[in-house]
């Protein structure tokens, strides 16, 4: 099943965009690995405005959305707003995995492999 299309508004498009451009070198290393289906075959859009978000890595054909956080998550009040923004995308059919910065950068192997076995065990 293919996510259906959504209007995205301008700015969630130019901050994707820009968000692009700029990726952090955790986004850089995964997006090496996923890009070109070359996980698992699997297509990979960085960046992606979904539902309102702007997430790291989505699947849409999985509806399985990668989102790599950095140490700034690690705050009691980002931790709220990324459980509510991964409870309203799991509401809407996806299932979001997160990681973190570091594990991304120094297990990519780990990181790969659990999402093959998410996505084998869907």
């Amino acid at each position: 099943m293919v996510a259906s299309h959504h209007p995205v508004p301008p700015r969630n498009r130019a901050n994707a965009k820009r968000m692009r451009r700029t990726m952090t070198d955790a986004e850089r290393k995964l997006w090496y690995e996923l890009r070109g289906h070359r996980l698992m075959g699997l297509g990979f859009r960085r960046q992606s405005p979904i539902k309102g978000f702007i997430v790291d890595f989505a699947c849409p054909e999985r509806r399985l959305i990668v989102e790599l956080d950095g140490s700034q998550h690690a705050r009691a009040s980002a931790e709220i707003s990324d459980q509510a923004r991964t409870t309203a995308l799991e509401a809407d059919g996806w299932t979001v995995l997160r990681f973190w910065n570091d594990d991304v950068l120094k297990s990519i192997g780990d990181v790969c492999e659990h999402i093959v076995r998410v996505v084998e065990g869907r």
